[in-house]
Order: C-alpha cells, then structure tokens, then sequence
C-alpha cells in the first residue's frame, strides 16, 4: 500500500509515492491521541504555519466563522451550522473534543469525516509530523494535528461554503487561529484554563480576543465590564466592527420548560420573535442570541440567503449532545458537561428553575486542573445525593480526593450524602438504582465522564474517548 503526499518546498503540488505508515483507521486515529498525554498542549502558530505553508495554505480558500470563548462555544457552533444547512449552505464544523467517536468533531453537512479520508489524510500528515519532530518547531501536538487534517479535510476535499470553527483553548495562541475569518464570536470568559491563559478574566479576555482579524466583524455576548473593555480595546485597535450584547443586540426569554423554549431577539437590523428552541436553560438564550446575531451579521456583510421559516426551524432542530441532553426517561437521566465555575452556575439555574423533581442524585467526575471548589459549591446545596467518580481520562482527578473538596467546603453549606466509586460504570448503576420516577438523575463535571456515560447508555458501547 502505498501514499500519494505534497513534496515540502512551498506546497507546489508535486507528488510523490511513499509506503503508508497506517492500513487502518484505528491506527491512524491511535497515532493522533496518544500525542495527547505525550506532548501536552504547546500554545503557538509555529508549526500550524509550517504544516499549512507544506500544504499549500489550503486555509486561505475557506470562509471561516470563527469562535471562542470559555462556554456556551459548542451551543453556538451548533446553531449556525443547523441555521446554514437549513437555508442550502454546504456547511463544515470542527468542534472540540469530540463526544463518543474521533469523528464526531470534524464533520460536513452532519455528517462525520469518512474512516477513510482520517486514514488518508493522517498518512499525508504522518511525514511532514516526523520531519518537525527533528527540527527546532518539535513534534505537532494532538489538537495540531487534528486541526490541519480539519483544513486539509475542508480545503482540498469536500469545499464548504462555510466552516463553523471552534477553537480549542483560549485564541491567540491556539491552533485554530492560523485562520482569517470572515465572522469571529466570543460566547463569554469564565474562569478556566487559568494556568495557560492568566489568572484575570482581562488576561483570559485577552488570550480569547486574539481571534480578532483587522476589519472582521465580531460577535460577543462578554458582559463583565473589565473582560469588556479588553474586546473593545481590541477591536478599536484592529478597525473590528463589534457587536455586544445588550449593546446592539438584546433578547428577551419568552418561554422555557422541560421541553423547549421561546425567545425574542433585538438587533441593529431587525427584530425577530418567538425564536423557538429545544435546547434547554437560560444560558441557552444567550448563547442562540450570539448564533442569531452572527447570522444576521453575515446576511448584511455578505449576502447569506436565510429564510426567516428556515431560521426558526434551524433553532428548534438543534441538537448537542452532553448539553442538558436526557438520554432516558425511566428513570430520567440528564448529561450536562459543566465543568467550570461559570458552567456550574448554568446548571444550576436551569436545575432550579426549569426542571422539577423530588431528589437529585448526581453522579461526578472532574478532571485535575479544574476549579473544583468553585464548581462544587454551586452544584452540591441542590443535591440529595452525589457519587464522586472518575472518568476514564489521563488527567482525571481522583474520586476520595474530590470528595473531600466536598467535606472541605464551609460548614453552612448544604451537603448531600456522598459516596465514592471510581468506577464510572458502577457510578451510573448506583445512580440509576436510587433514582426513583420522580426523582432526576445527572451526571456532570466534565465531557470526558459524559462520553463514556452516553455511549453506554445509548448504545451498550465504549465511547473512543474525547480528546
């Protein structure tokens, strides 16, 4: 078997034939995420800059909507690409980390990327990976690699009309602004990834902002006025058009159950009403505002053709998994992959205010970095019960030892019964064995216990895990 891949002088396109170093998906795939735990994450454009300069800069013939932000970014990429498919628009997204399958984060019109375009173009990347490991740049990272099979996969295989472009980590340094967007969005800036990106929401806001090209339009729902202050410095500075919520554009919650949910939308162009939608809490109303308002930004900057029934229709048929998302009804079980401080706080809203139940039983996993004493102390006083556990991830954090964050956390706060399973299978047993028909069960903490969890569930399967 062998390959067909671009000689390295300047990307001109020549070819030249060389043995596969992969004659499966699994191999390919396994190449990529086991670089996770090895080389970690190395902030910087460098070596996406030589991959791409290899390659031909197949980046620059794509429309990127570029987004960023600490939540609510995967609600948004979501949005926009059922909204764009909806009106006729060949859409690609990238989205991070992806839920059950390697796939999952990379996919055209709905669809995953093939088995055998990752095998084929992990066997174009492989040469160019190994020629950087020896030289000054170093070896790509995960994330890196992932990325440039994106544009790869984008750029000289299936053509897009748009891509919707999650970044992964922060903006600035992160992989994903190799691209000059035609649209870039800030959903918010929340504290996480606080050792990488700085320890003020300005210096996060910073890191984020870097997204932000000269001239190109943004979209941001930031409402803390210091992390505020640094977006529009930056757009001053870069001649950015910047549109704000509750600036230039507003929304107002008309509805919210179980079930669905209905709002208003305000903005410079125009007002729409009843926007209806099936994602569930009030974080959501925000994040579809920041969807509609990039919608409509790209209807005025670039002619986009959007239907106002197939615009209505785009918001109600959204659909992302591990958000909100009840997987069962008997007993019901409820995946939310709030990990932070900011999303445990929308959790816990729409715990309080949309669902309703007798108990609340909770299974938790978190991952090591993270603020758990921020997140806990918003999501334990709801509960009955919590069963700490772990997802199966390299840098998981220990169950005992979340646990006693937990007991360590001020004595006047509510704290339910607590018990401790590492393992994540016996967790969600226990949890569903305690969940009566009025009850509600949930499992939370970080997408990484929610991949396993909804493969199992849906599925009786091993999820290939989220990287």
């Amino acid at each position: 078997m062998t390959i067909e891949h671009d000689v390295a002088e300047g990307g001109s396109g020549m070819m030249i034939q060389s043995e596969a170093a992969f004659r499966s998906y699994e191999e390919a795939v396994d190449w990529i995420t086991r670089r996770a735990p090895v080389y970690g994450i190395r902030p910087g454009l460098t070596r996406m800059n030589l991959l791409m300069e290899h390659f031909g800069h197949p980046e620059r013939r794509l429309k990127f909507i570029h987004v960023a932000g600490t939540n609510g970014k995967g609600s948004v990429c979501a949005y926009l690409t059922e909204v764009l498919q909806r009106n006729g628009y060949d859409v690609g997204s990238f989205t991070s980390p992806y839920i059950e399958r390697f796939t999952d984060r990379l996919r055209y019109n709905g669809k995953d990327i093939p088995d055998e375009d990752v095998l084929r173009l992990a066997n174009r990347l492989k040469p160019l990976a190994d020629e950087l490991a020896e030289g000054e740049a170093g070896p790509p990272t995960m994330f890196e690699l992932v990325t440039a099979m994106a544009i790869l996969y984008f750029g000289q295989t299936v053509f897009p009309d748009f891509v919707v472009w999650e970044t992964g980590l922060g903006g600035r340094l992160d992989s994903t602004n190799i691209v000059t967007p035609i649209l870039s969005i800030l959903t918010n800036v929340g504290h996480d990834h606080m050792d990488v990106l700085g320890d003020t929401l300005e210096k996060i806001a910073w890191e984020k902002a870097g997204i932000i090209k000269n001239g190109v339009p943004v979209v941001s729902a930031i409402d803390q006025p210091e992390a505020l202050e640094v977006v529009h410095q930056v757009c001053t500075d870069k001649q950015a058009t910047l549109y704000s919520l509750n600036r230039e554009f507003h929304f107002e919650a008309t509805a919210s159950s179980e079930t669905g949910q209905t709002f208003d939308f305000m903005g410079p162009f125009r007002h729409f009403a009843e926007v209806p939608m099936s994602m569930i809490g009030y974080h959501q109303f925000k994040n579809a505002s920041v969807a509609f308002m990039a919608l409509e930004v790209l209807r005025q900057y670039y002619a986009v053709v959007l239907e106002d029934e197939q615009i209505a229709e785009g918001f109600r048929e959204t659909r992302w998994p591990g958000r909100l998302e009840l997987v069962s009804n008997h007993p019901r079980l409820l995946l939310d992959g709030a990990h932070n401080p900011e999303g445990a706080a929308a959790l816990a809203a729409a715990l309080k205010e949309t669902y309703r139940y007798r108990k609340l039983n909770i299974a938790m996993g978190m991952i090591s970095t993270k603020d758990h004493v921020g997140f806990l102390s918003q999501i334990l006083p709801l509960a009955d019960t919590v069963i700490f556990t772990e997802p199966d991830f390299h840098k998981k954090m220990d169950a005992a030892a979340l646990a006693e964050r937990a007991n360590s956390l001020p004595a006047d706060l509510h704290k339910p019964k607590i018990i401790v399973e590492a393992d994540w299978r016996k967790a969600l047993d226990a949890l569903i064995a305690m969940t009566d028909e009025e009850d509600l069960a949930l499992v939370c903490g970080t997408l990484y216990l929610i991949s396993d969890v909804r493969s199992w569930v849906l599925r009786r399967t091993d999820s290939e895990k989220g990287w």
